[in-house]
């Protein structure tokens, strides 16, 4: 996924924070990861969108910037509770796929785990390569 690649169509758990970024210009991912927690309280006052699901889109933008990720994968990998590139670096592929099979399997989703540990591996990877350059 492209860095300044528009936000598109965000889960409909997210359609009020979504009017509220698009309304305030913010429409690209990289934009959206650049937003600081005073930017987040201030764009979340007095709307339907919360700090915490604008905080949610923000670490997910982290993740689609820094990791190339595809949203989908982002938002895995967030609920899994690997919400960082740090803590996915500081994870193994069996710990990522056992987090987010964990996940699937609590959202009732009787689909095949999408992630396996050649997948995992590679994020991990890029999570570490990541650390490096920062």
């Amino acid at each position: 996924m492209q860095v300044d690649q528009p936000l598109g169509d965000l889960p409909q758990s997210f359609r009020d924070e979504q009017a509220l970024l698009v309304a305030a210009g913010i429409t690209t991912w990289s934009a959206l990861k650049r937003l600081e927690d005073q930017d987040l309280n201030r764009l979340a006052k007095g709307g339907l969108a919360t700090t915490r699901n604008l905080k949610r889109l923000r670490g997910m933008a982290a993740l689609v910037c820094d990791l190339d990720l595809e949203l989908a994968d982002a938002a895995l990998l967030i609920h899994s509770g690997l919400a960082t590139a740090a803590a996915l670096a500081a994870a193994t592929p069996q710990d990522v796929v056992h987090q987010t099979g964990r996940l699937q399997r609590q959202l009732n989703n009787h689909r095949q785990s999408s992630v396996d540990l050649a997948m995992a591996n590679r994020w991990i990877q890029l999570a570490r390569t990541r650390q490096l350059q920062n």
